[in-house]
């Protein structure tokens, strides 16, 4: 662990982000959006084109509607809600992220994924501690994520898009996930760390109440990290191991 860096066993409880703080699926669910999004800006004729910003704006870290419906009013696009049920063809919120989840799904099935070595060697260091630990990851994906990089036994507690769905819980970046990650988990926000790579997710940890925050600039931007709640930010999780 580097010197200046806390020792996250030290805390109460340690609660993680799953996409681009465990696993590079932050990289799957981008070609994901990336592909779907212009394929459809394309079909309905929206400017200015979806590029990465676009990403890291409205759609990291968020659930997959609330994140369609944002970037969609950022055009002065608005379209029905829909329902969960609704099939990828269909031009509803509900509609659009559903698309974009077959094309993920597709990806994840035909590669794979592998926890970041780094993230394997935090979680791995904080298990033999005894320190609590925990997912919180708007994703509806998250369980099959986990199991898929062969590290959903090291987490008693995962809050993601289904649990937040089943709850009632608001979308990062308000406060509800994470809140909700701590009292499964038993430990108190004040006295607890949260790992996360997107402003949302930074701003929903810091909004709870955690006693640290800590940011994972995968691309997300350090100082942008910091700005939305962050306390520090590192590279890569091995900073707290090495």
């Amino acid at each position: 662990m580097t010197a200046d860096l806390p020792d996250l066993s030290s805390y109460d409880g340690v609660l993680f982000d799953l996409d681009g703080v465990l696993t590079p699926t932050a990289e799957v669910h981008m070609h994901a959006w990336r592909k779907m999004f212009t394929d459809l800006f394309s079909a309905w004729g929206i400017s200015p084109e979806y590029t990465d910003d676009d990403y890291y704006r409205y759609l990291d870290g968020k659930q997959r509607y609330e994140g369609v419906a944002s970037l969609l009013r950022s055009r002065d696009v608005e379209i029905p809600w829909g329902d969960p049920s609704d099939p990828p063809t269909a031009d509803t919120v509900s509609g659009v992220g559903n698309r974009k989840n077959e094309v993920f799904a597709a990806v994840l099935r035909a590669d794979g994924i592998a926890p970041y070595p780094g993230s394997l060697a935090l979680i791995e260091r904080l298990r033999a501690a005894g320190t609590p630990i925990g997912v919180v990851s708007s994703s509806k994906n998250a369980e099959e994520v986990l199991a898929a990089a062969g590290i959903r036994g090291f987490f008693p507690v995962v809050v993601d898009g289904v649990v937040a769905a089943r709850e009632g819980l608001r979308s990062k970046p308000e406060p509800d996930m994470f809140a909700e990650g701590a009292r499964m988990l038993g430990v108190d926000p004040a006295r607890s760390a949260a790992v996360e790579d997107a402003h949302s997710g930074v701003q929903s940890a810091s909004t709870a109440g955690f006693g640290l925050v800590v940011g994972v600039d995968r691309g997300a931007g350090a100082q942008a990290l910091l700005d939305h709640g962050a306390d520090l930010v590192v590279d890569d999780l091995a900073a707290f191991v090495s």
